[in-house]
C-alpha cells in the first residue's frame, strides 16, 4: 500500500518543519523542509552573487543555479541540509538569511529551479513536505494538506527562542519586524504566494502545544 503524501503550509515559526519532522518519525515518512532548500539558494547567494551595493545580485544567482547542489543527507536520523557537499544547517538559520530569503524565494527561476526536485522527491508517496505553497502549487494532489498559523507575539517568541537555542543573538523587535515583512513578502509576490489551499485543514496553534498540535495533526490523518 502507497504511504500518502502530506503538506503543511503556514506561517514562519509556526512550527511547520520540527512538527513535521515527528509525524514523519511517528508514521515512517520522509520529512522534506522546502524553507531549507530556499534558505540554502539564499546561503549561496550571499556568498557568492553579491553587488558593490552589498545586495543579492539576482542576475548573477539566476545564472549560477546550476553551479548550487542541495542534498539532504541522514545524520543520526536527522536531515541534515548539504550545499555542494558542505554541510549549512546552521548557517542557513542565521539572521543575515532570515533577512533575505523571502526576496530570493519570490524569484520564478528559483521557484522554477526547486520545483522539480520537490515534486519527483514525492512521486513514490510517504512523504511530509512543509514550506508556503506544498498543497497550492508543489503537491496540489496531496492526500492530507493543513495550513499552520498563530499570532504574530506568540511567532516572535517562538523564533527568538528557536535563534537563542543555536547561539544566534538576536533582537526581539528585529524578530518581530522580519517576520511581519517575511509575511507580506510571501503573501503578496505573485509567484505561488503563501495561501491557504481550498481543501487545507487550518490548524491555529497560537494557544496550544507543538505536542497538542501534532496529536491534532495524527488525529485528522488516521480518522480520514
Amino acid at each position: 500500500m502507497k504511504k500518502p503524501v502530506i503538506a503543511i503550509d503556514g506561517y514562519s515559526s509556526t512550527g511547520k518543519s520540527s512538527i513535521s519532522k515527528v509525524i514523519a518519525d511517528k508514521l515512517g515518512l520522509i520529512h522534506l523542509d522546502t524553507g531549507a532548500l530556499y534558505r540554502g539558494v539564499t546561503w549561496f547567494a550571499l556568498q557568492n552573487c553579491m553587488d558593490e551595493d552589498n545586495a543579492i545580485d539576482l542576475q548573477k544567482l539566476f545564472s549560477s543555479l546550476n553551479d548550487i547542489e542541495l542534498e539532504f543527507r541522514n545524520n543520526n536520523g536527522e536531515l541534515v541540509l548539504y550545499l555542494n557537499h558542505i554541510d549549512i544547517s546552521k548557517q542557513i538559520r542565521t539572521n543575515e538569511v532570515s533577512d533575505h530569503v523571502s526576496i530570493v524565494a519570490k524569484q520564478k527561476e528559483v521557484r522554477d529551479f526547486l520545483l522539480q526536485s520537490q515534486r519527483s522527491l514525492a512521486e513514490k508517496g510517504g512523504i511530509i513536505m512543509d514550506g508556503r505553497d506544498i498543497g497550492t502549487v508543489v503537491l496540489p494532489n496531496a492526500d492530507y494538506k493543513f495550513f499552520l498559523t498563530a499570532s504574530i507575539d506568540e511567532r516572535t517568541n517562538r523564533r527568538y527562542f528557536e535563534l537563542a537555542g543555536l547561539g544566534i543573538k538576536a533582537d526581539r523587535e528585529h524578530v518581530k519586524q522580519n517576520l511581519i515583512e517575511r509575511d507580506k513578502i510571501d503573501s503578496e509576490r505573485e509567484i505561488a504566494p503563501l495561501k491557504q489551499a481550498e481543501d487545507a485543514i487550518v490548524i491555529d496553534n497560537t494557544d496550544i502545544s507543538k505536542e497538542q498540535t501534532i496529536e491534532l495533526i495524527l488525529s485528522y490523518i488516521q480518522k480520514i
